[in-house]
C-alpha cells in the first residue's frame, strides 16, 4: 500500500470520526432533549422585515391554493389535506416546502385568498411540524425558513389575531434557539454562513434580543472573516456560493441601516470584494463560468445582486486565493481554473476541473464545462464532477480528483474530494499583444507519472485565443496509456470538419465564425452533453484530441475568428433545431 493511499484512508477516517461527534453534539444540543424543553421566551413584537431580493412568480399562488405543489420537479396534490401531513413524498420537494420560500410568491400576488392561504399553511406547519420533523428541522431547511417568515412577516401577519401573532413569533423563536445551538454542527461552507446570517436577521428583526444579537454578530464576523477569501472568492471555490452568500447578505446589511446599527466591518469588506468577483466570473451573456458546481445562472437574482454594487468597475483580472484567472480583449473573455482542490471539508461539490477553461466572445459561448444537472440524481452528479466533463485534458478517462466512495460512505459523509491538484504554480503577463497564462498541475502525477501543463495566450483584439498543452514525464510512463484533449461547445453553435478534416468550423447563432485547428493532431468530433441549462439537459457537441503520452506529449491548438458566416434560411432553421434538442435520460 503506498502513501497516497494511506493518506487518504486517514482522511476517510478523520471524516468519520468528525462526522459521529458532530452528530454527537447535534443530538445533545438539537435532539430528544431540545424538544422536550419548554419554551416560553417569546419576543414581544417583531421588529422589521428585511428584504426578500428573490424574484417571485405570481402565478404560482393559484396552484398553491388548488393544493397542487410543484417543487424540485415533483408535482404533488394534496387533495384537500395539508401538504405537511404527506408522508412518503420526494425528499427534496419536501424541503422546498418546508423552506418557505414558495411565500415569496403569494405575496407576489397580492391578493386577500393569498394572504390567507399563507395564514393557513403556516398555522399548519407549527401544528403538525413545529415541535420536530425529519427533514422540516434540518439546518438548512430551518436556515432557510427563518429567513422567509422574517422576510413575509407583514403579509402573513396582516389581519391575523393577537393568538396567532403570538403563535408565529413564538415559534420563529424556537426555530432561532434551535439553529443558535447547532449551528457548530451544521455542515461547514455556505450552509453554516447562511445558518449565521439567518440568526444575526433575527436577533436585530426581533424585540428584546440584545445578548444574543451581539453573540450573532461576533459569529457572522467570524464565520464571513473564515470563508470570504481576500479577492472575495469562497473557500469551497464554487461561484454558486457567491450568488446564495450574497442574496442573504445584502437584505441583512439593509435591515442593520434600517435599524441605525452599525455594520460590521466583516460584513462591509465582505460585501466589497465579492461583488467584483461576481463580475469576474460573468461571460458576456451574463452567465456565470461552470466551476466547481456552478450551475445555470439565474440572470434576474444576479442583476438584482448587481445592482446593489456601487463601484460598478470593471471585473478584475485575476483572483489568486480563489485560483481562477480572467483574459480579455475585444469582446472575448475567457475564464480559467487555476487552483488545487478545495479542503476537504467543504469540497462536497467540488469538480476535477483544474486547468479547464469557458471561452465566450460578445453574447456568444464557444467552449464551456458540461456544468451542473439541476436533477437530483447521483449518475448526473458523478458525471458532471468528472474531468472529463471539462474543457481540459483527461488521461485514461481518470479524473485529476480522487472522490470519496459512494459506498459505504456516501450516504454518511457526502462525496467529498479525497485527493487532487496540490501545486497549481501560475504565471501571468499583460502587454499590448495580449495576455497569457501558463500554469501546471500535479493531479496525475502519482498515477501517471506527468504535470499537465497549459500554457493559452489571448490577442488584445480577442480574434485569436492559442495554446498549448503539455504532459511533462515526472515517473516513469505506461506507453499504452493516451490522453484526451477536450474542448465542449456550448449546444447553440453549429460545428462541421473542414479542410478534409484539419480544422473545425464553429459558426454561432448570429452568423458568428470561428475556426479551431490543431497542427499535426487528428480532430474528432464527438457527442457531448450540456448540463446547465434551465430547459434540462441538452445535446452537444465537443472537439477531442487524442494522444499518447509517451508518443506525441504536446498539443499546439488555436481558436481563430473568421469572417461572418451566411446561413440560409434552411440552414438557420435547422441550426435552430439543434439548439434545442432535449437529452432522454
Amino acid at each position: 500500500m503506498n502513501i497516497a493511499s494511506l493518506n487518504e484512508r486517514s482522511r476517510i477516517w478523520r471524516l468519520v470520526a468528525l462526522h459521529v461527534w458532530q452528530r454527537s453534539l447535534k443530538w445533545m444540543h438539537g435532539g430528544p432533549l431540545f424538544r422536550m424543553q419548554p419554551f416560553s421566551a417569546v419576543p414581544a413584537r417583531l421588529l422589521i422585515a428585511p428584504q426578500d431580493i428573490r424574484t417571485a412568480d405570481a402565478t404560482n399562488a393559484a396552484d398553491i391554493y388548488g393544493g397542487r405543489f410543484l417543487f424540485s420537479g415533483h408535482l404533488v396534490e394534496t387533495q384537500g389535506r395539508s401538504p405537511f401531513e404527506l408522508k412518503a413524498v420526494h425528499e427534496d420537494w419536501q424541503r422546498e416546502l418546508h423552506s418557505f420560500g414558495w411565500l415569496r410568491d403569494l405575496r407576489a400576488s397580492d391578493s386577500q385568498i393569498a394572504r390567507q392561504n399563507a395564514r393557513v399553511l403556516v398555522e399548519d406547519w407549527i401544528r403538525f411540524c413545529g415541535r420536530w420533523h425529519d427533514i422540516g428541522w434540518e439546518a438548512g431547511v430551518v436556515t432557510r425558513r427563518i429567513l422567509s417568515w422574517l422576510a413575509h412577516s407583514p403579509f402573513i401577519l396582516q389581519d391575523g389575531d393577537h393568538d396567532y401573532y403570538r403563535r408565529f413569533v413564538k415559534s420563529l423563536a424556537r426555530q432561532v434557539r434551535y439553529l443558535r445551538q447547532t449551528i457548530n454542527e451544521t455542515d461547514d461552507g455556505v450552509e453554516r454562513l447562511q445558518a449565521s446570517l439567518a440568526i444575526a436577521s433575527a436577533c436585530i428583526s426581533m424585540a428584546g434580543q440584545g445578548r444574543f444579537a451581539r453573540q450573532s454578530i461576533r459569529r457572522l464576523e467570524h464565520e464571513l472573516n473564515r470563508q470570504i477569501l481576500p479577492d472575495g472568492g469562497h473557500i469551497s471555490r464554487n461561484p454558486r456560493a457567491l450568488i446564495d452568500i450574497l442574496t442573504d447578505l445584502l437584505p441583512v446589511r439593509q435591515a442593520f441601516v434600517s435599524q441605525g446599527l452599525e455594520i460590521p466591518p466583516a460584513m462591509l469588506q465582505s460585501v466589497d470584494r465579492m461583488m467584483p468577483l461576481l463580475r469576474f466570473f460573468r461571460h458576456g451573456d451574463g452567465a456565470l463560468a461552470h466551476f466547481n458546481g456552478m450551475g445555470s445562472t439565474p440572470s434576474d437574482l444576479v442583476a438584482t445582486i448587481l445592482a446593489y454594487d456601487d463601484a460598478r468597475g470593471a471585473p478584475p483580472t485575476n483572483a489568486p486565493h480563489s485560483g481562477y484567472q480572467r483574459l480579455s480583449g475585444g469582446g472575448s473573455v475567457v475564464l480559467v481554473d487555476t487552483g488545487p482542490a478545495p479542503q476537504l471539508g467543504v469540497s462536497g461539490n467540488a469538480h476535477a476541473g483544474c486547468l479547464s477553461f469557458e471561452f465566450s466572445s460578445g453574447g456568444n459561448r464557444l467552449v464551456v464545462n458540461c456544468g451542473v444537472s439541476p436533477k437530483s440524481n447521483p449518475l448526473w452528479r458523478k458525471v458532471s464532477r468528472s474531468t472529463a466533463a471539462h474543457s481540459t485534458v483527461t488521461i485514461e478517462d481518470t479524473s485529476s480528483c480522487r472522490f470519496l466512495s459512494e459506498r459505504p460512505f456516501g450516504p454518511l459523509l457526502g462525496v467529498p474530494i479525497l485527493s487532487g491538484p496540490q501545486r497549481v504554480p501560475l504565471a501571468r503577463e499583460d502587454d499590448r499583444a495580449g495576455s497569457r497564462i501558463t500554469a501546471s498541475h500535479d493531479g496525475y502525477a502519482t498515477e501517471f507519472g506527468v504535470i499537465h501543463e497549459r500554457d493559452m495566450r489571448l490577442s488584445s483584439d480577442g480574434t485569436v485565443l492559442d495554446g498549448i498543452d503539455t504532459l511533462a514525464a515526472v515517473g516513469a510512463i505506461d506507453p499504452d496509456h493516451h490522453y484526451a484533449l477536450r474542448f465542449h461547445l456550448h449546444p447553440s453553435l453549429r460545428t462541421s470538419l473542414i479542410r478534409g478534416g484539419s480544422a473545425v468550423l464553429i459558426v454561432c447563432r448570429d452568423g458568428e465564425a470561428w475556426e479551431f485547428e490543431a497542427p499535426g493532431t487528428e480532430l474528432g468530433l464527438e457527442e457531448s452533453i450540456y448540463l446547465s441549462d434551465v430547459y434540462g439537459h441538452r445535446k452537444s457537441e465537443q472537439i477531442v484530441i487524442v494522444g499518447s503520452l509517451q508518443e506525441n506529449p504536446s498539443v499546439g491548438w488555436q481558436f481563430r475568428k473568421t469572417a461572418t458566416a451566411r446561413l440560409s434560411r434552411r440552414g438557420t432553421s435547422d441550426f435552430d433545431d439543434i439548439g434545442e434538442l432535449p437529452l432522454e435520460e
